[in-house]
């Protein structure tokens, strides 16, 4: 079972990076087309050197922390200092029995 064991990673990796090709966008590609980059993985896959050209210089890589920033996105907020939320919770105030009272009073005086 164990000798089996390399080729069965060399079948992942090829795998993983020709669906990588297929969903990244076509603006996030880099040096060939979309189309090209297909061929080169599948091409050369068995011996990994589409899959790893591909990871190294085929697409856009964001580093840690870049995220969503800067394309539109925002970015998440925890609720307790999302001000936003804070403020919504300060304007439902929950009722207590005492406003409850102090509505059925209004309600009858008119």
């Amino acid at each position: 079972m164990l000798r089996y064991l390399p080729f069965l990673l060399v079948l992942a990796v090829w795998i993983y990076a020709f669906i990588d090709v297929l969903n990244t966008p076509e603006k996030e590609v880099r040096h060939f087309p979309k189309v090209v980059w297909v061929i080169l993985v599948l091409l050369f896959g068995e011996v990994l050197l589409g899959p790893i050209a591909w990871f190294v210089t085929g697409k856009k890589r964001r580093g840690p922390g870049a995220g969503g920033a800067g394309r539109g996105r925002t970015q998440w907020v925890a609720p307790d200092d999302n001000p936003e939320f804070l403020k919504s919770l300060r304007d439902e105030k929950p009722e207590t029995p005492d406003d409850e009272q102090k509505k059925r009073d209004k309600g009858s005086d008119s």
